[in-house]
């Protein structure tokens, strides 16, 4: 039948009553087969009526029918039991990409079950049955499968690892114990597993607190990034605000300053132009009064000339005219202004220098913090079952950086202005 190539529907050999593989299988005169428990315990339910029927078909028997054994069909469930010719497999059998294969299908390979550590081979719910069944299999081991089968025998030996060195903290095998790990301090894996278990269980807590401890700082931290942000803007509205009114003062001061300018241009031009109607008029009247003395003088009217030489002789009372500056400018006005900026640019640098300060002092992460003691010897990594090094819970922490602004770099100091003032007074 192997030979064949024959595939079996899986129910054909199922039994309706307990769904597993026919067991001693016995057919009722309906045709219909089952395990001969199943039907008998199925049939002495119903005694008390002496009327037995066909779970399937319903048809009814009466009296009870002898049941024999189905000597054929017996034969094929048993070939198909020892030979491996199964049943065309379910799609939820079938081995997919990463589970276990079992080791004895041939061709598209069914899901492993179950893994015999003395066979060193897996098996899928058909092959594994003869462990269940046979006695020659009864001190078998079997475990939950895996695919690394080769990775636990010994390299040396190709005998399985099922002793625990402690001494060297690996597992080896049975032959180990007599030559290269002859008198080391050997248990059983089993009996090595339970405390091993208990270290790395500490191991699994302990990085479990690490990992709250983390996402507790992950979310503190990205509060603080979103309250950074928010505040960041506030602070570029705010800082836009005052530095638009501050532009507008200056500029308020600069309009106000070019009045003075042009009222003070304004008022001391009025007074020059008074000044000189006031002495346009004075030198009108000295030259009427230059002319008439020369006429006079050119007179040989000897009577007349006496009479008209009283009245030129007395002088004309001049009028008070203000002195007049050589060079008037606003030369003074200039050296103000300019006095006025270095000050300005003073109180503008150290505030610069006051606000660059409260900036930089504005970070998420604390810089870290200056150690009262001094600094002990790392803890040493935690030994961990099969010589697997696990580090410290501190060893997971990220070292912590400062972050902040670049320091900015600044023009002249104040002092430095002020002296720059100084030199520019002296230089006047």
């Amino acid at each position: 039948m192997a030979q064949a190539g024959v595939f079996l529907e899986h129910d054909q050999f199922n039994c309706s009553i307990c769904l597993d593989v026919l067991k001693d299988p016995v057919t009722i005169p309906c045709g219909h087969s089952y395990c001969k428990a199943c039907i008998s315990g199925y049939w002495d339910q119903d005694e008390y009526i002496s009327l037995y029927g066909c779970p399937q078909c319903r048809q009814t028997f009466s009296p009870r029918p002898v049941l024999g054994r189905n000597t054929m069909l017996a034969d094929v469930v048993e070939k198909l039991k020892r030979t491996g010719l199964q049943t065309v497999p379910s799609d939820d059998s079938l081995a997919e990409p990463g589970d276990v294969e079992c080791d004895v299908c041939t061709g598209r390979k069914n899901k492993a079950v179950r893994s015999c550590l003395v066979c060193l081979a897996s098996y899928c719910e058909s092959h594994v049955q003869p462990h269940y069944e046979s006695p020659a299999f009864k001190r078998h081991n079997l475990v939950a499968p895996f695919g690394t089968i080769q990775e636990k025998l010994c390299s040396r030996h190709d005998k399985l690892l099922e002793v625990f060195c402690r001494t060297d903290q690996r597992c080896i095998c049975s032959l180990c114990l007599t030559d290269e790990h002859k008198g080391h301090d050997a248990v059983l894996a089993a009996g090595e597993i339970t405390e091993k278990k208990n270290e790395v269980g500490e191991i699994q807590r302990k990085s479990q607190q690490v990992i709250q401890e983390r996402e507790r700082e992950l979310e503190q931290l990205k509060q603080s990034m979103t309250s950074l942000t928010l505040s960041s803007q506030a602070a570029l509205v705010e800082g836009e605000r005052i530095f638009t009114e501050l532009s507008a003062s200056i500029a308020r001061r600069q309009s106000e300053v070019k009045e003075l300018i042009r009222a003070q241009e304004r008022a001391a031009m009025g007074q020059a132009e008074g000044c000189v109607r006031q002495l346009e008029q004075e030198l009108n009247h000295l030259k009427k009064r230059d002319a008439d003395l020369l006429r006079l003088l050119q007179t040989d009217d000897h009577v007349s000339f006496l009479q008209s030489c009283q009245s030129v002789s007395a002088q004309p009372e001049r009028e008070y005219v203000p002195n007049v500056r050589g060079d008037p400018n606003f030369g003074c006005v200039i050296a103000a202004v300019s006095e006025f900026q270095a000050l300005l640019e003073d109180v503008c640098q150290g505030g610069f220098f006051n606000i660059s300060e409260k900036v930089n002092s504005v970070t998420v992460l604390e810089g870290p913090k200056p150690k009262a003691e001094p600094e002990q010897a790392p803890e040493p990594a935690a030994q961990a079952p099969f010589g697997l090094n696990v580090p410290a819970p501190n060893a997971f922490r990220v070292p912590v950086r400062f972050v902040g602004f670049a320091s900015p770099t600044f023009g002249p100091r104040p002092s430095e202005s002020r002296l720059r003032v100084q030199q520019r007074r002296r230089r006047r």
